[in-house]
């Protein structure tokens, strides 16, 4: 019997499970479960930048999702994998106790938002992050933002982790430790009760929460403590509980307990991977290396390249996600970037243009629909919307004339990361419809994944070649169109729906041993290219200047919101 891998994939919205070939790559089968909570809107609150999950919403998916998938495979199959990997959001950051539980999932904090995953898209520690980036800056201590992109974020580790602190007195006097979902989700399949025994993520210690080889003493580690009690003494206690050591995904986590086989519906003591961030694995099932940057697109987008240790001394990249030796390819230096919104900016659009049908749709009274089926048209209406207006962007081109967008609906990711600048449109007049609009916030997402090319290139890094993955990038043949021509470059679309959980399981095959190293295995199960968009030569002189007005939007909507604090 052919040996298979199990990959599984919390994302923002749901849980997918995926069953692969462990010669091949091929799909045998694959479940879905989306967070129930998370779709009833609870926990959060967009205008505060505030999203939240509860674990209870991951458990419940990830059971739901793999069982499906391994029924689906049948229990032949089920029975004959070999190794699982995790990938989740990040930095996605929960309190917990000295046994890595959640503190959501004890009945005093059960709805507590504090105690729950802090989900990467959260903006709220805006004010923490900028307390992190002051202390650096105050020349106390050498440089420990450089590998970090020069600054730090409110989307990462240390600011969620001073946020849920100041929110919340009570969880942070209950909170032990911090941990990182993708650290969270292996323990808990491997039945790991001791959070010393915790394996941490290189990919989530290293782009979210400072850790480097160059840092602390012997192989590596955080900044010293003092330098977190200088931002913040409450500090102190997380940085001692969290360690020195972090490990990359061909490293084993543990193996499947006794208690979640029986869960799954698969057999005991499967090797499981040590997690990292979808993007990363995303990247890595979609065959970054040297000069080929990988493009994750989704509700977010993360731009993506491994390359090379130096043999010197390692030079840090400006106002990128940070670098960090082992968080795509073992071995090989990961470089991330990425913006903080792209499909979600075209859903924001879509649920702007539904307003109406939300809130005048006539309800359950004499002679109106009754819910189900109002519900049932709203969703439908929903489906169609986006795809009705892609069609009719297709038919235009691009023109100096047109609409200017900001992409920066959730903050700047990269380069330069800044929470506080907000998203824009320009250029408005009487004739301005829909399909103008959306064609300019499609743009608007290709000039900043070009500005990030631009950056990486600046600093030294080639990209010569850029693969796609994710839904949007299978999806939407105009946003990558778009794309090449803004580019300049051809994008080519992996042949693959689920290239994110296929990374994670190509970590599963390395802990398993099915192959050496994660190129061999890229190797063999990296999926074809189904479609390449070639760049319209007859539109890089007008995606030139408008990029050119893209900038200069940026230019102003920094001074605005400097203005604005």
């Amino acid at each position: 019997m052919t040996d298979f891998l199990l990959g599984i994939d919390f994302g923002t919205d749901s849980c997918r499970a995926l069953i692969v070939n462990a010669k091949t790559g091929e799909e045998a089968a694959a479940g879905v479960a989306y967070y129930p909570r998370w779709a009833g809107g609870l926990y959060c609150d967009a205008a505060a930048g505030r999203f939240r999950q509860h674990p209870l919403d991951h458990i419940e998916s990830m059971e739901r999702a793999v069982r499906e998938a391994a029924v689906l495979a049948g229990p032949e199959i089920a029975g004959s994998i070999r190794g699982i990997g995790v990938d989740t959001t990040g930095s996605t950051t929960c309190a917990v106790d000295d046994r890595g539980v959640p503190l959501s999932l004890k009945p005093e904090f059960a709805e507590n938002p504090s105690a729950m995953f802090v989900l990467w898209k959260d903006h709220s520690a805006a004010a923490e992050a900028e307390l992190i980036n002051s202390t650096a800056a105050s020349g106390a201590f050498p440089d420990y933002l450089k590998f970090s992109g020069g600054s730090y974020s409110s989307e990462w580790f240390w600011a969620r982790v001073l946020r849920v602190m100041n929110e919340d007195p009570a969880v942070a006097a209950a909170a032990f430790s911090f941990l990182e979902h993708c650290e969270w989700i292996p323990a808990l399949l491997g039945g790991i009760r001791s959070l010393a025994n915790v394996k941490r993520s290189r990919c989530t210690a290293g782009h979210k929460g400072l850790w480097h080889p160059s840092f602390g003493s012997g192989s590596g580690g955080y900044p010293p403590r003092n330098f977190f009690e200088a931002v913040d003494p409450r500090l102190g206690p997380v940085h001692q509980s969290l360690g020195t050591e972090s490990w990359s995904g061909d490293t084993p986590a543990g193996r499947l307990c006794g208690e979640w086989a029986e869960r799954l519906g698969l057999p005991p003591g499967i090797p499981i991977a040590v997690g990292a961030i979808d993007a990363h694995t995303g990247a890595a099932g979609g065959g970054a290396a040297p000069g080929c940057m990988v493009m994750v697109v989704g509700t977010s987008t993360c731009e993506m390249i491994a390359g090379p240790r130096p043999e010197g001394p390692e030079k840090a990249i400006r106002g990128i996600c940070g670098q960090v030796e082992g968080s795509i390819v073992p071995g090989m230096i990961g470089y991330e970037a990425g913006q903080s919104a792209f499909g979600d900016v075209y859903a924001w659009f879509r649920d702007l243009l539904l307003w109406p049908l939300e809130t005048l749709l006539p309800g359950a009274q004499a002679g109106a629909l009754d819910p189900q089926a109002k519900e049932e048209l709203k969703r439908e209406i929903a489906k169609k919307l986006l795809p009705r207006i892609e069609e009719e962007a297709e038919k235009l081109e691009p023109s100096e004339g047109a609409p200017a967008a900001l992409d920066w609906f959730n903050g700047r990711r990269s380069p330069d990361v800044n929470a506080w600048v907000k998203g824009a449109l320009t250029g408005l007049n009487l004739g301005t419809g829909a399909v103008k609009l959306y064609r300019a916030l499609v743009e608007a997402t290709a000039f900043g994944a070009r500005a990030i090319v631009q950056r990486f290139r600046e600093e030294g890094i080639a990209v010569e070649t850029v693969y796609a993955v994710g839904g949007v990038a299978r999806k939407s043949s105009l946003v990558m169109q778009i794309l090449a021509d803004v580019l300049d470059m051809p994008i080519q679309v992996r042949k693959s729906d689920q290239a994110v959980a296929l990374g994670a399981a190509m970590f599963a095959a390395v802990v398993s041993g099915i192959y050496p190293d994660i190129p061999a295995a890229q190797k063999a199960l990296c999926p074809t290219v189904e479609k390449t968009y070639i760049p319209n030569p007859a539109r890089r002189k007008i995606y030139d200047a408008l990029y050119g007005r893209y900038r200069a939007l940026g230019d102003f909507e920094e001074s605005f919101s400097r203005c604005s604090l």
